[in-house]
């Protein structure tokens, strides 16, 4: 059997006191080290990470995508686990993740994430299967993509294996965070797309939302997760809609708050 390669978990928190535990919980047995980059939180997200004797790092929110890669800068081993606090890793995909570190053979591997969504584990809408990369060489690849859907880029000859087993994600608790959060990420991504030179017409805002729900609700199977599945398609809808509507806002020389 080969010498096992060295994993460093990282995660980037803030205000967190709710999952961080259940993370670290299911890091601890396939990383040698975990780091957590944290941005100020005000709740007992340090003090939880400090019972588990992790590398607790602050740093000033700049933005998913920029809190992401200084976290990965931070680790002491080049193979990276990279988990948001609200994900954690199944028995099936740590075992997984074991197997690959006694025997390491591509430079990324990668998995299913499965959301809980309410108390329900969402099996259809667009949300599953939900394939992540999040275990990697870090000399093959950085978080890019755009704020706030960001992604594990790889270099151009990297090939990832998938691996059995699911990253758990336990995404929201009632409706009202969805809602809420998804406000917040229009608007990220609003300014992210205003700072491409991207334009909004009325014509974009509606066919976008339209096509957005079509594709969840009844082509990807949302309708099959019944009222969850419902209610998770017509917020991703409205989420489309307010994205270009804070984008058109942006054109017009509005500005939008945080």
């Amino acid at each position: 059997m080969s010498k096992p390669v060295k994993i460093s978990g990282v995660i980037i928190t803030f205000n967190e006191e709710r999952n961080i535990e259940r993370c670290l919980t299911s890091m601890k047995d396939v990383c040698d080290e975990i780091v957590v980059v944290d941005s100020y939180s005000t709740d007992k997200t340090k003090s939880i990470c400090e019972q588990h004797q992790v590398r607790f790092i602050e740093n000033k929110f700049e933005g998913h995508i920029e809190q992401k890669n200084f976290a990965v800068d931070q680790a002491s081993n080049n193979i990276v686990l990279s988990l948001d606090a609200d994900e954690a890793l199944s028995p099936e995909l740590k075992k997984s993740i074991l197997e690959v570190k006694h025997n390491w053979e591509v430079a990324a591997y990668r998995f299913n994430r499965f959301t809980n969504y309410c108390g329900q584990w969402i099996k259809h809408s667009g949300w599953y299967p939900d394939t992540k990369t999040r275990l990697w060489d870090r000399n093959k690849g950085q978080w890019g993509g755009t704020n706030p859907h960001d992604s594990v880029a790889l270099d151009a000859e990297v090939k990832p294996i998938h691996l059995k087993g699911d990253l758990l994600h336990y995404s929201y608790y009632t409706m009202e965070e969805h809602v809420l959060r998804s406000a917040k990420y229009a608007k990220i991504s609003a300014k992210a797309l205003f700072k491409q030179g991207r334009k909004a017409s009325l014509i974009k805002m509606i066919s976008s939302a339209s096509f957005r729900f079509v594709q969840d609700y009844f082509i990807r199977g949302g309708i099959r997760d019944g009222f969850y599945g419902l209610v998770i398609c017509g917020t991703s809808s409205h989420t489309t809609f307010l994205k270009y509507a804070y984008l058109r806002n942006l054109n017009n020389g509005k500005e939008i708050d945080e």
